[in-house]
């Protein structure tokens, strides 16, 4: 298999893919179902905590990361569209814990493809940002490097 993590970086545009040698609906399920989740989506030695989830058109997951001190950092995910197994789309934000929108942070749009070919599932994912320097911020607050963790993480997930 290519190099795992592939990542182009345009105007206000990051793409990632990934493909995992799985089924289709788990990687699916790994993705949209928040018991799932919270197993993998933050760094270790982070941790992912979902406070609630409604995987629905115009639902929301409001989650946070806790740090190996206890710190907090809250997000949530507004769910814009869903194509079930194909795509989901929405806006990925940080919050307080009640799910407010924290107007001094980055938000970006995300849309999440899952495509399958001979048992290995390739996520794409695409984020758009409102323009290059809050881009910027997301790449400087090591976005990739943690979505790449959390993508193996994933992976020896999905092994079990």
């Amino acid at each position: 298999m290519e190099k795992k993590f592939n990542y182009q970086i345009n105007d206000r545009e990051v793409i990632i893919t990934r493909p995992f040698e799985a089924a289709h609906t788990n990687v699916w399920e790994a993705f949209t179902d928040s018991r799932i989740l919270d197993q993998w989506w933050a760094p270790k030695p982070w941790n992912c905590h979902t406070k609630s989830q409604e995987f629905k058109v115009n639902g929301r997951w409001l989650y946070y990361m806790e740090g190996p001190n206890g710190e907090r950092h809250y997000s949530y995910f507004d769910y814009k569209s869903i194509d079930p197994q194909n795509s989901f789309s929405g806006l990925d934000g940080f919050c307080d814990e009640n799910g407010n929108s924290t107007e001094d942070q980055p938000s970006s749009e995300w849309k999440i493809t899952f495509s399958s070919d001979k048992g290995i599932c390739t996520m794409k994912a695409s984020c758009q940002y409102p323009d290059e320097e809050t881009m910027k911020t997301f790449l400087d607050m090591g976005f990739l490097e943690g979505f790449e963790t959390g993508l193996n993480q994933l992976e020896e997930l999905l092994k079990r």
